[in-house]
């Protein structure tokens, strides 16, 4: 987009959060195509279960997440000590000069955390990105995925998965980038994971809306 061209706002449909019984119900297609799924109550409970799944040492990475921000899963990861914080030695390397290093430590991290911006009905799970960097570590770079996504995210197919994407996650992460950073975001790449043959998913699912 240009650098004068201003976002519609937020299209207020797509934030309103599923029941619980529509997200046992998406819970159940997920788990139908291969995923480990859990269910929780509050953001308390997904902080809990997203840090079940890391063994205290473990090497891990995770994408900018407003989701993960607000469960607090961030800073745990990256300040408390007990993990091999991925971003924080990314964020120590030379751009300019090692971003070979980059993009190798960044691609194939032992546990890759993150989000979503939409889950179907059916249990499939899409993702945009203006810079790719969590697509290929979703999409199978990374030796186990966990994905945290509020209950806001849910829609009925791929195609208003997409408009989720346009309509509400897309205005909101611009704004961020460009009071974070002074630029603007993109929609360059959309990942949609149908199934996982090799158990290396894991989707929280939970009762409340979080994030984008």
């Amino acid at each position: 987009m240009s650098e004068n061209q201003t976002l519609p706002r937020p299209n207020p449909e797509f934030a309103v959060p599923a029941t619980r019984e529509r997200l046992e119900a998406v819970a159940g297609a997920l788990r139908s195509r291969g995923m480990r799924v859990m269910v929780a109550a509050d953001r308390d409970e997904a902080r809990r279960l997203v840090l079940e799944q890391l063994p205290d040492g473990a090497q891990v990475h995770q994408g900018a997440s407003a989701t993960l921000d607000a469960l607090g899963v961030t800073e745990e990861i990256e300040q408390s000590g007990r993990y091999n914080a991925v971003r924080p030695k990314l964020y120590a390397l030379d751009r300019e000069t090692q971003m070979d290093e980059i993009r190798r430590l960044s691609a194939s991290p032992d546990y890759m955390l993150g989000s979503v911006h939409a889950v179907t009905e059916d249990g499939s799970l899409v993702v945009a990105s203006a810079g790719a960097s969590q697509i290929g570590p979703h999409a199978g770079g990374a030796g186990q995925t966990i994905l945290a996504v509020g209950s806001q995210k849910v829609v009925p197919d791929l195609e208003t998965a997409l408009r989720r994407i346009h309509e509400y996650a897309y205005p909101l992460e611009d704004e961020r980038m460009q009071n974070a950073y002074g630029i603007h975001s993109a929609i360059n790449q959309v990942l949609v994971i149908n199934g996982d043959w090799l158990e290396r998913i894991t989707v929280i699912l939970i009762d409340e809306p979080l994030g984008f």
